[in-house]
């Protein structure tokens, strides 16, 4: 389904330094979240371990049940004002999350950023809004820019900051994202004309009808399925990472944000220069399969690697394995009419959040915890990464079988490789 839009530059610019400053907030807390959790049980990696799983799984599940809601509303009053109180959201969160005497307050800051989790699912919309069917695959992989960068600058900025003090990374993440607040009330504009909105009802917000709704668009669906194991092991590599590294290399808060600053230049550079030439060589779906093919076998080096630097190695290598991103979220977009992005959007990111609910539990609190403790029946470490590389072979075997079933229409992915054609 194609729709003709003019793209708006300066709208892209608002949007994607919004989305900066707000992954600079969340990267800067991705370092000392795990350690700040170790203060308040004791100092236990293996206790830690289930906590931080519990938390993850209770932020994942309150942006499961309100994603839906807001990417509704966003459809009916515009993106702009839901990326407000989302942003505003964020900043409350932080705030709680650095003043909290007991693991309970940090369980309730938690909860407070689902509920406000929605701004990542209003910027697709956002950018779905603003761009030219054949810009949607480049200005996705912007997106992934924007990721990288702030991945570069957050963790490595966290790191340091926790070293001075493991709660300052908490008030700086809560400056950023009011600063952010302030500069989308006065900055950023409008992206969903008043012509294509459409009426809210809760048949679109429950989260469980938003899925169902996915079966409306036939390649969305099948997409909708490998995204869930794809989502999955991203999700467990997320939770146990910090865990992980400080367990099995002994890295510290400056190590980890450091090493997590790697993967956002990484990241930044496959997006930012990768992504336009791979998807205009070989269209879509190629890299999309392309994509999960290394991502198979970067976690597969994730859980048998032996030393740290093979883990540098492994991130430089297994980048690469995000050029299927942005194809993924190009195929949706070119799915969907502009009047129920956010409804698709929102769907989805119910998805991604109903995967994050089970990941910590099963990655952390599960597989990690057990497997590094007395209990397990053999010493295991890795055994998280491991379950990813299966679920990523899963993903593809689902998508090789997608694309066989429902052959590509028209010009957005080419028979042949040619110049010009176009992560969740």
């Amino acid at each position: 389904m194609s729709h003709s839009r003019p793209e708006r530059p300066a709208a892209m610019i608002f949007i994607l330094v919004t989305l900066f400053i707000d992954i600079l907030g969340i990267g800067i807390i991705v370092p000392v979240l795990p350690e700040l959790v170790k203060h308040f049980v004791g100092g236990s990696t293996t206790l830690a371990g289930r906590y931080v799983g519990v938390i993850a799984a209770s932020y994942a599940l309150m942006q499961f049940l309100c994603a839906p809601i807001l990417g509704a509303l966003s459809d009916r009053f515009g993106r702009r004002p839901i990326l407000l109180v989302a942003l505003f959201g964020l900043g409350v969160d932080y705030l709680i999350q650095g003043l909290a005497p007991t693991i309970g307050w940090l369980f309730v800051g938690r909860l407070v950023a689902g509920v406000m989790g929605a701004s990542f699912t209003t910027a697709n919309a956002y950018i779905a809004d603003v761009s030219k069917p054949e810009d949607r695959a480049r200005n996705y992989g912007l997106i992934g820019v924007v990721f990288g960068l702030g991945f570069i600058f957050g963790p490595a900025l966290g790191g340091l900051l926790g070293g001075i003090h493991l709660r300052l990374p908490f008030f700086v993440s809560a400056a950023l994202a009011l600063v952010n607040w302030m500069y989308g009330f006065f900055i950023l504009p409008e992206s969903l004309p008043a012509e294509h909105r459409s009426a809210f009802s809760w048949g679109k917000a429950n989260p469980w009808g938003s899925i169902r709704n996915l079966k409306a668009y036939p390649l969305v669906a099948g997409l909708a399925v490998s995204f869930v194991f794809i989502a999955l092991a991203q999700r467990g590599l997320e939770n146990v990472w910090v865990l992980y590294t400080g367990y099995r290399f002994g890295w510290d808060e400056r190590a980890n944000g450091l090493t997590l600053a790697l993967v956002g230049v990484m990241a930044a550079l496959v997006q930012g220069g990768l992504v336009r030439p791979a998807i205009a060589r070989f269209g879509e779906r190629r890299c999309v399969v392309l994509g999960l093919g290394v991502s198979v076998l970067a976690f597969l080096g994730y859980g048998l690697a032996t030393r740290g630097w093979m883990m540098l190695a492994i991130i430089v290598g297994g980048s690469l394995g995000g050029v299927a991103g942005p194809a993924i979220q190009s195929l949706v977009a070119g799915a969907v009419g502009p009047s129920d992005q956010g409804k698709v959007q929102g769907a989805l990111t119910s998805l991604m959040s109903l995967t994050s609910v089970v990941a910590p539990l099963v990655f952390t609190a599960g597989l990690f915890s057990y497997f590094t403790s007395e209990r397990a029946a053999f010493h295991l470490p890795g055994a998280p990464f491991l379950l990813g590389s299966l679920l990523c072979l899963a993903a593809l075997a689902v998508l090789l079988r997608l694309f066989q079933r429902m052959p590509p229409v028209g010009a957005s992915q080419p028979s042949e490789p040619t110049a010009g054609s176009q992560s969740l």
